[in-house]
Parts: C-alpha cells; structure tokens; sequence
C-alpha cells in the first residue's frame, strides 16, 4: 500500500517545479538579455570577427586629463589636439577654467595645455607650417527668457573723429540720455575712425562717422532697468571733444532671449612647442564658425553667431598665415553655423547643405557651388529630404580626384526630433552636378561621424535618433562605406553612445579615434539629466586583423621630408613588390558633424628593388599646402604606418582677391 504521507511531499515538490518555470518565465528576457550580451562579448573577441568587423577599445585616459572634448585635430606630430573649452558648462565657464589636452595614442600619455580663451565652438583649419589655426569661441552662454536677470542687448558706438580710431574696454559703461539708465559693456571693442573725403573742387571736408557693435548688459538685476525705445548713450570717462565724438545709440534693451555670443580671437597652435600663440583677431565675432584651408594656405573663415548672437550676416573673411592677419571676401553669401564647405578641384568651394545648427530654416541651406572670386553660387539639386540637412555628416569620398562627396544622416532644424537614414552622393565631375541617392545608413540618425580610411573606404558611425539623444536615441552601430560598389558593409558595434558633440580622426596607424557625447538626458523618459561623455574609444579596422606583415614604408637617403606638388620622393620598402596604391591623406580637423579638412589623395609611383618613389599631383586645389599622411596599401587593403610629408603652397595656387573693408550685408 502507498505511504499516504509520500503525496503531500510530492505535490510540494510539483508545486516548487512549477514555481521555479514560472520564475524563470518571468525573468526569460533579463536572462536572455544577459546570455545575449555574454555571447557578443565572446564574439566580439574572436579573431575571425575582428577580420571582417573591426574592433572596438576604450582608451584608460587618467582622470586628471578628462575633459569634455568638443573638437579634435590630429597634429603634423602624430598626436592628437583635444580641446574643450568651457566645454559646454556654465560653471566652467564663469570660473574662466578652460581646458586643452595633447593625447599621444603611441604612448598614450597625455598632457594639459594652458587654454587663452574659451574655445568651445570655435573653427579650426590645417596651415601650410603645421600649425592649427583656431579661431572663434564663446563671449556668452546662451539664457532662456525666463532666466534673463539683466536687462541687455546691443548698442552701436559711433566714432565722429576722423584722426583717430577709439579703444572701449570690456565694462565701459554707457548712460542713456533720455532714460539715464546705466549699461555696461560685454566686451571691449574699437571703433575706427571716422571717414574723411576733400571735394576737389570746393576743397570741403565730409566726415561719416564709422561705427562698432557690442553687447551691453544693466548694471543691475530687475525689469526696472530695461528699456522700451532707441535712445543715444553717453561714454563715461571721455572728456571735451572726445565725449561729442564719440557716443552709443541702442534700440530696446530688454529681458528678451539671449542667444549664445561669439568671439573675434583667433590662434595658432604649436603642435611642437605644444601652446597656443595668439595672432591678429577677425573682423567678426564667431561661435560656431567653419574654417576651410583655400589651395594658396590661406583660410576661409564662414558663418557663426556674432557678439550679440546673430548669425553673422554673410561677411566672410580670409586668413593670411604669412601675415597673420585677416581680410574680407568682397561678396557677400550667408550660411548657417558651421556649413560643411570643402574647396573643391577647380578652386571653388563645394557647400553640401550639411550645417550644425543656427540660421533660418529658409536661408542658405540649398547645396551648391561658391565662385569666391565673383560670388556666383550654382545650386547643385536632387537631394533627398533636403529638409533634414542640420546635424548631417558630409565627406568628400576617396580618392579626392574623382570629386564625389558624401552626404550622410541628419534631422530637421533646431530641436526638431526628426531625423533620416538617407545618404546622398553627388559627382562634381559631371557636366550638371546632381545628388543621387545612396545606401540608406544603419539607421535614422542626426550627428553620425564619418571617417576616411586608407583603403578607399570611409567609416561611418554612431548618431542619434532625435535631438541630443532624446527618448534613449543613441545608435550603437557602425558601418563601412564602400565607394566603389556603393554599399555599406556591417562594422563592430561602438561602446560608447555618441550624438552632440562628437566626432573621429584617422590616426597615422590605421586606427580611428572617436571622442565626445553630450546628451540632454539619461533615460528613455528624458527625466534625468545626462553627464557630458568624456571617453575616448579606439577602433580597429577589418584591415589590421588579416595577420602577416604590413607594408612598410622607410625613410631613407632619397626621401624628403617637403615634397612640392608635381614633385617626387623615394621611400624603401621592403614590401614593395605588393604595394598596389599610395595614397596622401590630410589630418582632420573635426567638431559638430564637420571635418572639412580630411581627404585622401591618390599618388601615382613606381616601384624598384624595395623601393617606391612618389610623385605627387600638381594640382594645388586637389591638394591644399600642409602636412599630410603618405600611406602605401598592399593587395589585402592592408595600410602601412604613415611617414609625414610637408606639402608647400604652391607657385601655381590661385590668390583670392581680399578687401579690408566688409562687403555689402547677403541678400
């Protein structure tokens, strides 16, 4: 007979079973979710992925050296210039703590670099010396109107006197004549001095007096201050004719929005000395300015928001490394901030619509070519959603001489949380230029970064799906572009999320660093705010992982550190039977969805009894005067180390035509 005490201890035994599945079914997708991510991090590691994927790595950057990394450029040294700024916090901003960093990824050692001013979100551009020219950065952060504490806005301070210019510092403070409030100046400023012209006939002088704008503030808290109508403002300090000369008017100084306020200052940055040297300042102020390197060395400077936070209205100017100095483009043509604009063969200057932001939705937004010489601008069509152009990734395909350009991802204008997977391509070699679809991207993504590689292919990652990453929308995901079949294939999976304020740089070994990421917030909710992601992340590409030697390309007695374009340099390489191209590649330069200055040159050559000899293209549009990376690739798409070569300015090279005095306003 069947022990009668044996069913209670059975049904408790099917009872704890049944318990134990229903635990199980309800923790099935965290145990998934785990057992998933245990087995991409075996993948991942495994020598056959890394061939066909690439790899992913965080650089272990001590504490000391972390910073919010807004902009990167590879140095002519090999190293790597990280610059925050004020780095997009208020705090840092008004302690005036302002932070650069000198990586060097060969040794991964890293250095602090005393910082003049706040360069957040300023431009940069690669000059014929080697030096870094960075111009441009932040006078203001940007207040909402609710938190506007001070009464403000501009005056235009009016200079009468015609011997001699007049010099206002930063706190001047100017007295309504009319309302008798009191302002006082954000910045210092000079005035020039007034025009005088002689009619020949009467010998009668005419002065017209000259004029200069700053942004002034109340000296106290309070709506009382402000006020409602133009008004002319008395200097305080100036004394006899000099307090009739010289004076302010200002319309309404109100509680308004204050918008984000660029600065004139511009530097050069030593890549051997390791500081920054301060050089003449530009005529406007800019936050938010592209730099384009111009086939003579001399740099473009475009766009960005002024001293009192407009977009400067279309009065570009041009640096002069030889002179340190800046002058006028004579026409006048309005972008948005940071406009994606490349000089393009031919020595015209490509706009692909890609922009980073400020700037009316309806204005200087439609890709085309710029003739600086004449200011002609002939719109290039055919993009698709031509609206989602803000936050987009444009990059001028390799090898540069085919002329193709890329544009990749983006959203809609301002905060707008749309965004797209489209990808554009256009041929400038082509009788009427016009953008064809590309590949649609991994996904609909504003910010991606995108890099060239060595082997003619380019690297495209990262993004978010909305603005700053809103809702969680960080893409963790990574492609590699081929131009010559048109396709994408599917790269190893960043670490890191990254939207705002990111971006990559090809380094001399093959490897792409990516840096930054500053989302708005940390949860799907959008509830909690987000922390700024200073981590570096190093990727590894397909083409180092196929085993065997690289090809290696030895400095010796024939080889020449400045090669001139048309000339020719001869390297030993014991690798040289299978070298099948070389290709010169310039060091990028990149913040805000821009890196105009990256571009991969294809170099004809020889090869000889272990040696390569080079000779470069003659064209200086195609090839702008700098530093550059020589790379030789073999049979497998496997890079050689770089070795550097100087590129002078060449006799050949086009000089545009500057003026000292700005051009009429862009219709």
């Amino acid at each position: 007979m069947a022990d009668t005490n044996s069913r209670p201890r059975i049904r408790r035994t099917v009872l704890g079973a049944a318990g134990v599945l229903v635990l199980a079914a309800l923790n099935a997708p965290a145990v998934y979710d785990f057992a998933s991510r245990t087995y991409h991090a075996h993948l991942i590691e495994q020598p056959s992925y890394k061939a066909d994927h690439g790899h992913w790595q965080i650089v272990d950057v001590p504490e000391r050296f972390r910073i919010n990394t807004i902009h990167a450029a590879l140095l002519s040294t090999g190293k790597v210039l990280l610059i925050a700024g004020s780095g997009n916090n208020t705090k840092m901003f008004d302690a005036k703590t302002f932070r650069t960093v000198v990586w060097d990824p060969v040794r991964n050692t890293f250095k602090n670099v005393e910082t003049p001013n706040d360069l957040f979100c300023a431009g940069h551009a690669q000059l014929p010396g080697g030096n870094l020219l960075v111009a441009g950065g932040t006078q203001r952060y940007e207040t909402l109107k609710g938190d506007v504490e001070r009464a403000g806005g501009l005056m235009i301070v009016y200079n009468e006197n015609p011997d001699k210019p007049k010099t206002l510092p930063e706190g001047t403070l100017f007295t309504g004549k009319e309302s008798g409030k009191v302002f006082a100046s954000r910045a210092s400023i000079v005035v020039p001095r007034a025009k005088k012209e002689i009619d020949p006939d009467t010998g009668k002088a005419t002065v017209t007096a000259s004029s200069a704008r700053v942004y002034v503030e109340a000296t106290q808290d309070g709506p009382q201050h402000q006020t409602g109508s133009q008004d002319q403002y008395r200097i305080k300090g100036l004394k006899g004719a000099e307090k009739r000369n010289v004076y302010g008017i200002a319309q309404k100084l109100s509680f308004d929005k204050k918008d984000f306020q660029g600065i004139k200052d511009a530097y050069e940055f030593d890549p051997v000395a390791e500081r920054y040297i301060k050089v003449d300042p530009m005529h406007e102020a800019r936050w938010y300015p592209t730099l384009t390197t111009l086939e003579d060395g001399k740099v473009l400077s475009v766009s960005g928001l002024d001293e009192i936070g407009q977009v400067v209205p279309g009065k570009n100017e041009v640096y002069d490394p030889k002179k340190k100095d800046w002058e006028f483009v004579p026409k006048s043509r309005f972008f948005p901030t940071y406009p994606a604009l490349f000089l393009a063969q031919g020595g015209k200057i490509f706009y692909t619509g890609s922009n980073a932001g400020y700037g009316p939705a309806d204005k200087g937004r439609v890709p085309g070519l710029w003739d600086l010489k004449s200011g002609a601008f002939t719109e290039v069509p055919g993009l698709k959603d031509p609206n989602l152009l803000e936050t987009s990734m444009s990059v001028l395909l390799p090898p540069a001489q085919k002329q193709r350009y890329m544009v990749i991802g983006g959203g809609g204008v301002g905060e707008s949380p749309r965004s797209t997977d489209r990808t554009g391509l256009v041929d400038l070699k082509a009788e009427e230029p016009r953008f064809v679809s590309g590949p649609d991207l991994y996904a609909q993504a504003r910010y991606p970064s995108a890099v060239i590689l060595p082997d003619d292919t380019v690297l495209v990652t990262n993004g978010s799906g909305d603005y700053r990453g809103k809702g969680d929308s960080n893409v963790l995901e990574a492609a590699v572009y081929h131009p010559a079949s048109n396709r994408f294939t599917e790269a190893a999976e960043p670490l890191v999320g990254r939207n705002y304020h990111s971006g990559g740089l090809l380094l001399p070994d093959g490897r792409v660093m990516t840096f930054g990421s500053d989302s708005l917030f940390s949860d799907k909710a959008d509830s909690k705010p987000a922390v700024f992601d200073q981590r570096l992340e190093l990727y590894t590409p397909p083409y180092l992982h196929q085993g065997g030697q690289r090809p290696r390309l030895l400095e010796g007695e024939d080889s020449r550190r400045t090669v001139k374009l048309g000339g020719s340099t001869t390297y030993t390489s014991p690798d040289a039977a299978r070298i099948e191209k070389m290709r010169l590649i310039r060091p990028g330069a990149f913040t805000h969805v821009t890196n105009v200055e990256q571009r991969s040159v294809a170099v004809q050559f020889t090869k000889e009894r272990g040696r390569v000899k080079v000779t470069l293209p003659d064209d200086p549009s195609l090839v702008p005067p700098g530093w550059y990376m020589l790379t030789a690739v073999d049979g497998r798409g496997v890079p050689s180390e770089a070795v550097w070569v100087k590129v002078p300015v060449s006799g050949d090279a086009t000089s545009l035509r500057t003026t000292a005095e700005p051009p009429a306003p862009a219709l």
